[in-house]
């Protein structure tokens, strides 16, 4: 891979460059903290180097960010959502939106928000209920974006039966063929669950559920917190927005919040908060109420549901496949994975009259 010193030459920033160090630890992308100095000011920046065997039309990617950060910046000029912000574009020196290194690389930048934090679990409620509040507000903000507008830079994506069919073809000829317990228990709960899997694409047919602009990996860890007050300032990580349902938004939230145990958790320590969902909830679906529906109402546990065993069925599809898509950092990750977000799944089951009830009351109707 080319130096990410070296390419952020090829951004305009301000000054001298002092620094690239490697941020966080995404399963995708790889993602660099960038500083720079010109007199006494200090620079700092996003730079990231775009999987382009995940997305393979990175250029459109670039195309998204911009269309929404346009629209953002028309809305965030009002005084009402003062303190929200967005990462910026930062161009490369030849003036497009990103660079190709002589690799092939796929290259961008993006501002920094400065005094910010993410976490990969919440603190607690309050925190839980600042996400689903953001959620909210990212959706509210795009709700008149065209869907048409964006490109589908990864197509069927959070189409749960488009994830079953790449589970039996891979199921057919596995490139590690694991017959272990671990590998039995998910096995079995699949098969177990498959025919709900289209559920939130057989309502968007049937017209029940419509497309919207989506951020599409709303995860804990893609909200930016203030360290001065801990409010929920950015959604960052852009690059699945999409054309799509934003129950697939909301389940995806609440999946990463309410396993207080986090997502790389041991199995056993898996357990479903319900007070966590309760305050994503609360924060949520004020924002959103203006343009919500009967039907959205109706599918929010039916989301809730899915997104684990969607991810989970993802996992476990990549374990079988020689871990081709995801990162991992030891043998049998995307196993354990899997086996995490499958107990996640069924704790939610468990717990379905509860979280039905705490529906009911956060939409008066309980």
């Amino acid at each position: 891979m080319a130096d990410p010193s070296a390419v952020a030459a090829h951004f305009s920033f301000p000054g001298r460059l002092l620094s690239c160090r490697e941020l966080g630890a995404g399963n995708v992308n790889d993602t660099y903290l960038a500083t720079s100095e010109e007199g006494r000011h200090a620079f700092a920046f996003i730079l990231q180097r775009i999987n382009t065997t995940v997305f393979a039309e990175p250029e459109q990617l670039m195309r998204n960010l911009r269309v929404v950060g346009e629209h953002l910046a028309g809305k965030l000029a009002g005084r009402e959502h003062g303190s929200w912000q967005f990462p910026a574009i930062i161009p490369a020196r030849s003036g497009l939106d990103f660079y190709r290194d002589p690799e092939g690389g796929f290259w961008r930048a993006l501002s920094f928000i400065p005094d910010t934090e993410c976490f990969t679990r919440p603190r607690d409620s309050s925190q839980a209920g600042e996400a689903g509040r953001a959620l909210g507000l990212f959706h509210a903000l795009l709700r008149d974006l065209p869907v048409e507008l964006l490109h589908d830079t990864l197509p069927d994506f959070h189409v749960t039966p488009c994830y079953l069919r790449e589970y039996a073809r891979v199921v057919r000829a596995p490139a590690r063929d694991d017959q272990s317990p671990q590998a039995h228990f998910c096995r079995e709960f699949i098969a177990a669950r498959q025919e709900q899997a289209g559920i939130l694409e057989n309502a968007r047919l049937l017209g029940e559920l419509r497309l919207q602009p989506i951020h599409g990996d709303p995860k804990l860890a893609n909200i930016l917190f203030s360290r001065k007050n801990g409010r929920a300032v950015s959604l960052i990580d852009l690059d699945t927005v999409k054309p799509g349902l934003v129950h697939y938004d909301i389940g995806d939230c609440i999946r990463s919040c309410c396993n207080l145990a986090g997502e790389e958790s041991e199995p056993e320590e898996v357990s479903f908060a319900l007070a966590s969902c309760a305050a994503i909830l609360q924060g949520y679906l004020p924002q959103v109420a203006s343009f919500f529906t009967d039907f959205d109402y109706r599918y929010l546990f039916a989301a809730i549901r899915l997104l684990p065993f969607e991810l989970g069925l993802r996992f476990f599809t990549d374990h079988l496949a020689g871990d081709r898509y995801f990162k991992t950092r030891y043998p049998g990750h995307n196993l354990q994975r899997a086996r995490v977000q499958f107990l996640l799944c069924r704790s939610i089951e468990e717990q379905e009259s509860e979280i039905t009830r705490l529906i009911a009351e956060c939409t008066g109707n309980g």
